[in-house]
């Protein structure tokens, strides 16, 4: 998951597969479940490059 700062704390932005160039800097790692549950009910969207939501399983 990337970040971005608000307020001088980060936010989280949006979820990335480990390896994409998109990631941001300061990232968390999140199990396949925390990912999951970040994209259906987090309000997180997912990279439109990587598409973590398709490697997850994840349908629009």
């Amino acid at each position: 998951m990337s970040f971005l700062r608000e307020g001088g704390r980060p936010a989280a932005d949006s979820v990335h597969i480990g390896d994409c160039r998109l990631a941001a800097r300061h990232r968390k790692p999140l199990s396949r479940d925390e990912a999951r549950r970040a994209l259906t009910d987090g309000g997180i969207r997912a990279c439109e490059i990587c598409q973590p939501d398709s490697e997850l399983g994840i349908l629009d």
